[in-house]
């Protein structure tokens, strides 16, 4: 059973894949960073606010005895635009690099047809003539 799995973890499907799923895990903070300290902010100055703290107040909370807000339902709806910011970014990049990869694969060439022999009607025509020489 040992063996088995041995060989079932050491496919290179599944080494790719692994390898894939944590370039692509390095690539998501990347975009997360990107998006957190470059685009938010810049959509944020058209909101006049933090991007990220953009959210729509359903319920007010109250302030406890340690000042705290407490109690607050709100929609963040800025952290959710901000996630699908970033599903984008990605989205995007990795159809790039698929279509990139899938460009620099070569072409497979068909392969060559066998040389084709006389069709049976050219067959039937030589054995035609030939019978007529032969009387």
């Amino acid at each position: 059973m040992l063996k088995e799995f041995k060989e079932f973890a050491m496919k290179g499907n599944l080494v790719d894949i692994a390898v894939g799923f944590v370039m692509g895990a390095a690539f998501k903070q990347v975009v997360t960073s990107f998006t957190g300290g470059i685009i938010s902010p810049l959509i944020g100055l058209v909101f006049k606010a933090d991007f990220k703290d953009l959210k729509w107040i359903a319920k007010e909370g109250t302030l406890n005895d340690a000042g705290e807000k407490v109690g607050e339902v709100a929609i963040l709806y800025g952290d959710f635009i901000t996630n699908v910011i970033d599903f984008v970014i990605v989205a995007f990049v990795m159809f790039m690099i698929v279509k990139g990869v899938n460009a620099t694969k070569k072409k497979e060439e068909p392969a060559p047809e066998a040389p084709k022999g006389p069709s049976q009607e050219d067959l039937l025509a030589e054995i035609r003539d030939l019978l007529a020489k032969q009387k």
